[in-house]
């Protein structure tokens, strides 16, 4: 299918700074002073607002911020059946920083059932008027990546592949079950193929016994049997990230060692590819992109900073990347999320505003 590009040309990945009232409730909530209902209505409001901030910029695409969330995988990932939250031993390492210890683990049969987030968009969809509402979650690829075998229980999934199977179909029952619920935008979230491009990532997967390029073979299909089928009129992006927490990253590395399968066999209808700085890399692996079919999304505006970019500069780089796909099947936006996690990143609200206006300035200057 091909997306009407006029609507899709300043694109947004999902999450936004955590506004103090939101922080705020959360601590209440957690404290025993308010309850759940009281929490929702405060989040509903924040929503309201983050939409109608989206709006004023000029998008035509809006998100509800991810401010019901604390992190932007955890939560969706235990609202499935056959999955467990826990404690671990240590966070995940970023360059410099740590997050809290959270992590997750297979304990029984993966089943989408009746997912809390599907009222989440249900409420997105009721306030965002003409506006594109786009429900973000984690990709199915991440529920695997980071535990591996070892976070799935073998009584439960003594075959992966039976495991792989059950993730995608998962995956394609919630597809349906977001469409029938008004969605016709759905973002996947993918750190993984970013990991399969760094040497010191692919590293650390075979120090554990598993082959990358293996994985990014089980990967594309597990992707490509979680969306075949599905309707026409229903778009799904793949936002391919180094990792975002507190304005640090995890891996490093050019698109390359994965182009070929990623954008050449995996049916997404838009890759949202971070180029922001030397470490993505250049734009070659773009002539991997289907000729007409699918869109990339340029994410070169950073969202760690709050320094503006220059817009001629930024510019330039859509033209050094039309060399190796069309311009016409290029949009832009920030590089990923303000906020992957509650934390959020540094910089202010004020700055993220200027970036989003900034994106929607450049795309209506270049297209």
């Amino acid at each position: 299918m091909q997306r009407d590009s006029a609507q899709y040309r300043a694109e947004v990945v999902g999450s936004f700074l955590r506004p103090a009232v939101i922080k705020q409730a959360r601590e209440q909530f957690q404290a025993g002073e308010i309850d759940a209902a009281a929490l929702r209505r405060i989040e509903d409001e924040a929503i309201r607002d983050v939409v109608a901030h989206q709006r004023s910029c000029g998008l035509k695409v809006v998100t509800d911020g991810e401010f019901r969330r604390a992190w932007w995988h955890f939560d969706f990932f235990e609202g499935l059946e056959g999955v467990e939250r826990y404690e671990a031993d240590q966070g995940i390492q970023f360059n410099g920083v740590q997050t809290k210890a959270h992590a997750v683990r297979i304990i029984g049969k993966l089943g989408f059932g009746n997912h809390p987030m599907l009222e989440d968009f249900r409420y997105l969809q009721s306030i965002s008027g003409d506006a594109i509402a786009k429900m973000t979650i984690p990709s199915p690829s991440v529920l695997h990546f980071r535990g591996g075998r070892k976070a799935i229980d073998a009584t439960v999934y003594p075959d992966m592949n039976t495991y792989f199977d059950d993730l995608a179909l998962t995956y394609r029952k919630a597809i349906k079950a977001f469409y029938d619920a008004g969605c016709r935008y759905l973002q996947l979230d993918d750190t993984v193929w970013a990991y399969l491009c760094s040497e010191d990532q692919k590293r650390q997967i075979r120090e554990r016994g598993e082959d990358p390029e293996e994985l990014a073979r089980t990967y594309a299909q597990v992707l490509n049997k979680a969306i075949e089928g599905k309707p026409d009129d229903l778009t799904i992006g793949l936002h391919v990230c180094r990792g975002n927490f507190r304005s640090t990253w995890i891996s490093e590395g050019g698109y390359e060692p994965v182009a070929e399968i990623l954008f050449g066999t995996v049916n997404i209808d838009a890759f949202f590819l971070e180029y922001d700085n030397e470490r993505s890399g250049g734009f070659e692996p773009l002539r991997f992109i289907k000729p007409g079919k699918q869109q990339v999304v340029l994410g070169l505006i950073t969202t760690k900073t709050g320094e503006l970019e220059n817009p001629e500069t930024v510019k330039k780089r859509i033209a050094e990347a039309a060399k190796f796909v069309s311009l016409d099947q290029i949009c832009l936006s920030p590089q990923c999320g303000f906020a992957s996690t509650e934390e959020g990143n540094n910089l202010t609200e004020a700055q993220q505003w200027a970036k989003l206006r900034l994106v929607v300035d450049i795309a209506n200057d270049v297209w």
